[in-house]
């Protein structure tokens, strides 16, 4: 059986992210470090609970919004920041699910179009590694993933858009998944 690392935070982690946000409370310049720190793992959330990439990115950015401005208002309780993001993410999920109801006039019958699926912060935790890692494959193997799973583009579109045969663009993809295989087993 493979374990995978622990949703749990170690004690220095919780300290270091304590430090992050009375630093940013202090200074809301110095909140882009939080940013850059939880960045991946709530676009990753909240990835897995809309339909379309422009609209996780709106989400995650509302996210961002919504945190700076209650920032001076949080109380750390000894839970990771990054929970709290996640709470925040789940009440906009929710509002944008509920608000597009109202939008489109669902009747009764129609009430699980407003039904949210949840996820585990450890499936949460293991998406936002799968981001980090599709970042550091080399340009032209992360290029070629990104447009074919994040943007569902097919083989042809690709190769026509990088200007390469169909071939490459099938080898490029073979080898940016093979990468990204070996690093996930080697991070189990």
């Amino acid at each position: 059986m493979v374990v995978g690392k622990p949703a749990s935070t170690s004690a220095a982690e919780l300290a270091a992210d304590r430090l992050l946000v009375e630093s940013a409370q202090k200074d809301p310049h110095k909140f882009a470090e939080l940013y850059d720190k939880y960045f991946c793992l709530v676009y990753a959330y909240t990835a897995r609970r809309v339909a379309d990439r422009a609209t996780a990115e709106d989400l995650t950015s509302e996210v961002f919004q919504k945190a700076l401005e209650y920032l001076p208002k949080f109380v750390w309780r000894g839970v990771p920041f990054g929970a709290w993001l996640l709470r925040i993410a789940t009440n906009i999920v929710v509002d944008r699910t509920r608000q597009a109801a109202r939008e489109q006039n669902l009747d009764d019958d129609h009430e699980d179009a407003t039904q949210i699926s949840y996820f585990s912060l450890e499936e949460v935790e293991e998406r936002e590694l799968l981001f980090r890692l599709v970042d550091r494959l080399p340009e032209d193997q992360r290029r070629v993933i990104v447009l074919r799973f994040a943007e569902e583009k097919s083989i042809r579109e690709i190769a026509e858009e990088l200007g390469r045969s169909e071939g490459a663009v099938k080898q490029l993809q073979f080898r940016g998944l093979q990468t990204l295989r070996a690093e996930l087993q080697a991070k189990r």
